[in-house]
């Protein structure tokens, strides 16, 4: 019966080490570009609809996504090249930056828990302030195509209801033309279609604009906290396993 020297066990143990590091890295760097994916796409998809948000916590928060999505691909290629070649500095770094992006993604995700707890009153107050004072004023082009494409996209009216358009300052204004809403409410936008706020011209959605909203917002920061979370897992992973392969090395240097 073969029985193997203490010598040859050690090597083996490392070899197996650095074989599910490299494995590890594989997922890490994908885990890397999903995240970095989620967070571009919070931005770029219905970007339009950030400029109604009161506060900047949900931007903050995919920002930061990007950055630890980038730097976690950075990541991944230094822990192939301290894997091949089994330095006790490069895996020192390795180790380093996986608990910094670690750090960084425990805080977009505190930061996006706490923003949903917040999300529907925010929209509440904000979205109804929008509507009011600030939409169609010479000033404010930019929250005006924000909550057109909003209406358009979502298939809503006004914040809770199309009767909300009736405080506007742009409503009551000779702006309006007698318009009675806005025409991005209209099923088809066509010029002054908002003179006619018939539920067959106007979309009628029960909650308006603010239900489908905070539905919107609510799926992006589930969906952004989901993949922080599997990356974060895979980087607990990941540190164990630097730290066996870093004890190992350092065993076998004596």
């Amino acid at each position: 019966m073969n029985h193997f020297s203490k010598a040859e066990q050690d090597d083996w143990l490392t070899v197996y080490l650095k074989y599910l590091l490299f494995v590890f890295n594989f997922f890490f760097w994908v885990g890397g570009a999903a995240v970095l994916a989620v967070g571009t796409w919070t931005l770029v998809e219905k970007s339009g609809y950030l400029s109604v948000l009161a506060s900047s916590t949900f931007v903050t928060s995919a920002y930061i996504l990007i950055f630890a999505g980038a730097l976690v691909m950075m990541t991944g290629f230094l822990g192939f090249c301290a894997v091949l070649r089994e330095q006790k500095s490069c895996l020192s770094t390795y180790f380093g930056l996986l608990l910094v992006i670690f750090l960084i993604e425990l805080v977009a995700g505190v930061l996006a828990h706490l923003y949903y707890q917040k999300l529907s009153e925010e929209l509440k107050q904000h979205l109804n302030q929008t509507l009011s004072e600030n939409y169609g004023q010479p000033r404010a082009k930019e929250i005006t195509y924000s909550v057109d494409q909003l209406q358009q996209d979502f298939r809503c009216c006004g914040s809770n209801s199309s009767a909300d358009w009736e405080y506007s300052t742009y409503i009551q204004s000779p702006e309006a033309e007698g318009r009675k809403v806005p025409d991005s409410c209209c099923k088809t936008v066509v010029v002054l279609c908002g003179q006619r706020a018939h539920p067959s011209n106007i979309y009628k959605v029960e909650g308006g604009c603010i239900t489908k909203l905070e539905h919107f917002l609510a799926n992006h920061l589930l969906l952004m906290g989901a993949v922080g979370i599997g990356v974060a897992c895979l980087q607990i992973c990941g540190m164990v396993l630097t730290c066996c392969l870093y004890g190992r090395i350092q065993l076998q240097s004596y």
